[in-house]
């Protein structure tokens, strides 16, 4: 039986990627480094989730798709993971007092659900929800 165990992103600066991501709620739970210092690969908590992390010391600059939702979704790949909320409006004055976002807006989606975006420090997009479907 398959369970869902992780989400995976890369990013350029590692205490402020999991400085963000704990600001979030998430909790440090497994922490290497490679001995020449090259990569390292945490994995923060969230619930049952887990989001691994990848640092390498020689990173790579997203391509310039990735900036927009109108020009990421479009190629083929992971796009982004979303956190849910019991409250989205709520969580909107809370990203925006934390300083995460200035002024998102809040919108239906084609499946049904409130959401919005934010970036973390890298650029990766994190959908927030209010899903009160009975799925």
């Amino acid at each position: 039986m398959l369970a869902f165990h992780h989400v995976a992103i890369s990013c350029s600066d590692r205490q402020r990627t999991i400085a963000f991501y704990q600001a979030l709620g998430f909790q440090m739970a497994f922490d290497w480094t490679s001995p020449d210092g090259d990569l390292s690969i945490v994995h923060l908590k969230l619930g049952d989730a887990i989001l691994e992390i990848f640092n390498y010391a020689n990173s790579n600059a997203p391509p310039d798709a990735m900036r927009s939702l109108e020009t990421d979704l479009p190629t083929i790949g992971t796009k982004h993971f979303g956190l849910k909320v019991p409250d989205i409006e709520q969580a909107r004055k809370r990203m925006i007092a934390q300083g995460f976002v200035q002024n998102p807006e809040v919108k239906r989606g084609r499946t049904g659900i409130l959401y919005f975006f934010i970036n973390d420090p890298d650029g990766n997009w994190v959908e927030v929800v209010q899903d009160d479907r009975a799925l």
